[in-house]
């Protein structure tokens, strides 16, 4: 077990991946569940091509600029600069897809990644468990690792006042959000615009998470580790290139996912554009990165 994992997860001889305890967390079982059940309700009763537009534009923006290039690529894996502003605003919109705060987002994301770089992991971190009971441990649980590593975030991130305010309150984000939904279109784009959206994505980040550590295609592997990853090639485009997971394993410093010919990317594209005008400097790519201990190139299947 290597001594530094990741640059935030610091490991000693004792931190242990693999035993540990699920535990039921409350809070985001109540906000999952709770928009899931209001989705589940209120969707088919309000139903209207302009609601579901609302809910289109607003999955697009939230889940490709918010999240896969704000919280993933950017405040993550930090695989390009952008302004202070760019940044928190791409941040914004990532919080507003409704799984966490940036601190959530980054500790959630570091610690199953530390995890999957091991030997071993819990079953939590590898998606081992069967379909149902993933889908409650991921959606509703976390688990307690016995011995975790340490997690140092960067003071660059952990004093912005901004994401202080994001983190203690991201849940009430949807907030002036369902009230401008309300007013102009009603309890309709009130439904289709926060809850059913943030149900959708939710449920639609497990499922990559789950099909993507289990089985599909690889351009690449990485020997003596714990979880490979693997590219979901049917959901590259509604995914936003998020689905491409095997590349992200092999070169998790990327800004650009869709690494293979047909791999289409529109949040590398997005990052292009934004430096076409000037607003993104220092892109990494599997080019000008060190490559990961165990890669290796195989034939794709």
């Amino acid at each position: 077990m290597s001594a530094l994992s990741t640059s935030r997860m610091i490991s000693n001889e004792n931190s242990d991946p693999v035993h540990g305890r699920v535990i039921w967390v409350a809070g985001k079982s109540l906000w999952v569940g709770g928009m899931t059940i209001v989705a589940l309700i209120f969707a088919p009763l309000t139903f209207s091509w302009g609601a579901f537009s609302v809910f289109v534009v607003l999955t697009g923006l939230t889940i490709c600029l918010g999240h896969s290039v704000g919280m993933h690529r950017l405040l993550i894996h930090r695989s390009f600069a952008v302004p202070r502003w760019v940044e928190h605003v791409l941040v914004y919109f990532g919080t507003l897809v409704g799984m966490a705060g940036p601190f959530g987002m980054i500790y959630a994301h570091d610690i199953r990644d530390w995890a999957q770089r091991q030997y071993q992991c819990h079953d939590l971190f590898a998606h081992r468990r069967p379909f149902f009971q993933d889908a409650f441990w991921q959606m509703h649980c976390a688990v307690v690792l016995d011995n975790p590593p340490e997690f140092i975030m960067e003071d660059k991130v952990a004093l912005d006042r901004f994401y202080r305010f994001l983190e203690a309150a991201w849940m009430l984000q949807q907030l002036p959000l369902a009230i401008v939904l309300f007013v102009v279109g009603g309890f309709p784009w009130l439904v289709w615009g926060v809850a059913v959206r943030i149900s959708v994505s939710l449920t639609g980040h497990w499922l990559v998470g789950h099909y993507a550590h289990r089985n599909g295609e690889q351009g690449w592997r990485v020997d003596d580790v714990a979880v490979q990853g693997y590219n979901l090639k049917r959901f590259g485009l509604i995914t936003f290139g998020e689905a491409y997971h095997g590349n992200h394993h092999a070169f998790p410093e990327s800004a650009r996912l869709g690494l293979e010919g047909g791999q289409v990317d529109l949040g590398w594209y997005f990052i292009r554009l934004l430096e076409r005008i000037g607003l993104v400097s220092g892109i990494r790519l599997p080019s000008n990165i060190p490559h990961r201990s165990g890669l290796r190139r195989v034939a794709p299947e």
